[in-house]
Formats: structure tokens, sequence, C-alpha cells
């Protein structure tokens, strides 16, 4: 019988026939399937797994590598797959594109995956740019800039980044900007506001002479229509546009707003599940329904009629109703962004006639009016003023939305501050 193993000294050279002994003494544990050692047998060959696809990823092959990775359990190993991604691509900044082309993948199959992911890339951009780690952020921007192009992240996402790095300008804060617009300045359609304000550093802003040539440059860019600057490069054109997920973290990349973001750190340590066998289970239900029953890869998979005809039936079934009015608190915050970064009422009244659609005018007029009613100085309420008799004189549908605001104001009058009042009676 061997001797036994004394290893809390700490790790010591096992011969192979003792290490043989003590795999022996410990399989009976082991093969229970519900058992802790089990389980972590299996979250060490997950982890592995999960870094070892990541890592090996390519342009020319990242459409093999992906079935294989859905083919693990991504919803048990999400914290490792997000934490294997914000690895890898703090490493190798090179192949950003590609890393968000595999969270694009699997966020449009499990879409907690890209939420995680967006969170997480939230708080390290705040973490980096209080504590002046360039290297972090310029990596952490660069991917948001990617899981904009990708449909990943809204688009407000990263004009919240870049108004949060120019806002101060320093050279780091200007330089991971000009490199976040040269990435995605393509998608955003209030990227005019970002050109303004770092046209007002270039002229005004003290900054070294390679930040001015880095601006200059992105300008140059801008003038041939970000030609060489795709958004998606074609082999990284994955997900189909009615199959992408967007999402959109609903905090200002402020401090006291980001600490409210759960990074959901204990996903990336190993924690028993007494629901483990079912959980496994739900997950193979889920992998055929991505990959196929023969595990096969997407594209090389034949079509089946009658699968189509047995989805199209649950979709049609199967409503989805918005209740959260994200799109309307998207389009308020867009059009409060561009009615203060705007320098008179001419160039307002042309970005806001190129976001709102035929249908918002009331949400606009509204907009204008909370503006207006926040302004202490005559001079910001006569901009308002001459913004809306712009708009009324375009179309009716402007018309009757203010009119609806001064029904609203006047009926609401005894519940309105002064100042209010007085900023609101200038529009």
């Amino acid at each position: 019988m061997a001797r036994p193993l004394l290893l809390s000294g700490g790790p010591i050279y096992v011969p192979p026939r003792q290490a043989a002994a003590v795999g022996h003494a410990v399989a009976g544990v082991a093969d229970d399937k519900s058992g802790p050692a089990y389980q972590r047998r299996t979250w060490d060959a997950l982890r592995a797994s999960i870094t070892g696809h990541v890592n090996k990823a390519t342009p020319a092959n990242i459409r093999h590598v992906l079935p294989e990775l859905l083919a693990e359990n991504l919803v048990r190993g999400r914290g490792l797959l997000c934490r294997a991604l914000l690895k890898s691509q703090a490493a190798c900044p090179a192949f950003t594109d590609v890393f968000a082309a595999i969270a694009a993948v699997v966020n449009s199959k499990i879409p907690a995956v890209g939420r995680l992911l967006l969170v997480r890339l939230v708080v390290r951009l705040r973490r980096a740019h209080v504590t002046g780690d360039k290297h972090q952020l310029a990596a952490a921007a660069m991917f948001v800039a990617h899981l904009v192009n990708q449909g990943v992240a809204h688009e407000l996402l990263a004009l919240e980044l870049v108004e949060m790095l120019l806002a101060e300008p320093t050279d780091d804060g200007v330089e991971v900007a000009v490199g976040v617009v040269t990435e995605c300045g393509a998608c955003p359609r209030e990227v005019d506001a970002v050109f303004d304000a770092l046209r007002s550093i270039l002229v005004d802003a003290d900054v070294d002479r390679r930040i001015g040539f880095l601006i200059e440059g992105l300008f140059a860019v801008r003038r041939t229509q970000f030609r060489g600057h795709p958004p998606v490069r074609p082999e990284l054109d994955l997900v189909e546009q009615e199959d992408q997920f967007t999402h959109q973290i609903e905090t200002p990349l402020e401090d006291s707003h980001v600490k409210q973001l759960d990074p959901e750190t204990h996903l990336d340590v190993f924690k028993p599940s007494a629901t483990f066998l079912q959980d496994e289970a739900a997950y193979e239900d889920l992998k055929r329904s991505m990959l196929g029953d023969d595990g096969e890869h997407i594209e090389e998979s034949e079509p089946n009629d009658d699968d189509d005809d047995f989805h199209r039936e649950d979709m049609e079934m199967e409503v989805i109703k918005d209740e959260t009015a994200t799109n309307l608190i998207n389009l308020r915050r867009t059009i409060y962004q561009t009615i203060m970064s705007s320098a008179g009422a001419e160039e307002a009244g042309h970005k806001l006639l190129s976001i709102v659609r035929p249908g918002q005018e009331a949400e606009l007029c509204a907009m204008l009016v909370e503006c207006c009613k926040q302004e202490r100085a005559s001079s910001n309420t006569r901009f308002h003023g001459q913004l809306g008799q712009r708009l009324c004189r375009i179309s009716r549908a402007y018309q009757a939305g203010f009119e609806a605001c001064f029904a609203r104001c006047y009926a609401a009058a005894h519940r309105i501050g002064t100042d209010e009042l007085r900023a609101a009676a200038g529009l």
C-alpha cells in the first residue's frame, strides 16, 4: 500500500506511481457527477477550453473556432469568457476586431454575455481614466469602438466615452478619443459635435504638436468618408443585422454611476452548484438549437424546411413588447446632447432634423422646452427661441408640439419655479 502524500508544505514532485495511486483512491469520489470534485474538474476544463479558443481565433479561422466555442457551456462560463476576451484584447489590441466579432456572435445567441462584457468594460474604462492608466484606457476604448461597430453596444456609449475624454482635454485623453472616432466615426450620426469639440481643442487648447497632427489626420480621414477604415471587415461580418442584440448601459460614465454597475466577478471563480446536472442538460438543449443536432458548423448545415416553418410559427406566436422605453430615453438623450453641443440655432436645427424622424416632433418640442427651463441667462433662452421659431417654420407638426407644451406649462404654472417659468416664457 502506498504511503500517504503530505502536500501541505507546498508543491512537490510526485512520482507517477504514487500519483496513480492517489488517483485511484479518489476515483470513487470524482466519478460522482453531482459532487464538487467532478464539478471542479469540469470547471478547470471549461476555463482552459474557453481561453484556448479565444487565444487561437484569427480572421482566417474564426468561422471554425466559433462553433467549438459555442459548444462549451457559455452560460456557466460567461464570466470566464468575458475575462478571457478582456485579457486577450488588452494584451493584443491589434486583434480587437476579432474579439469583438466573437462577442457579437455569442451575444446574438446569449445576450447576457454581451451585457456582462459591456458592464466590465465600462468599469475598466472609468478606473483607467481615474488612475491615468493610458494603456488600459486605450485598449478598453478601442474594444468599445469595435463593439459599437458590431452592434453589441449602442453608439451613445462611444459618444459618452469621447465626451468624457474631451471634457478636460489632456494629451493622452485626446489621443484615445481620436482613436475611438477613427474606428467607429463612420457609424454615429451625432459625430459632428465631436469634431466641433476637436476643432476647438486644436485651436484653443494647449496640446502637444503630435496630438495636433493626430487631430488633423482625423479630419483628413473624415474628408475621405472614412475610406480605409470600414466599421467591420467582410471576414468578420458574421451576424445579420436582424439578429443583433444591442445593449445600452443606462448610466453615464461618471464615477458615482459606474459604482452602481455590478461586474459579477463571482462568476470568475468556481462554486459548486446543486443544480449542476440540470444546468448542463439545459445548455445541451440550447447548444443543439444553436449548432444543430450533429454539432456541425452553422454555415455548413443544410436548411430544413420543416424546421424553418416550425421556428417561423414560434416567432409569429411570440410577441415581445418593450415596456422599458429604452428608445425614448436614447432619443431624449441624443436631442439633449445635440442641443447643448451646438454653437448656434441654425447648426442645432440642421443636426436635429437629421436625428428626429416623422412622429417624434412632440418629443423634440418637449425636450427643447425642458432645456430652456434650465437656462439662467437671457442670451441662452434666445438661442432656444430662435431654434423653436425655425422648427415651426418647417412643419406644422412642430407648431402643434409647442402648442401642447404651452398648454401643459400653463396648466402646471403653479408648480413651476419662478426662474423656470421666466425661462420658459422667453421661448
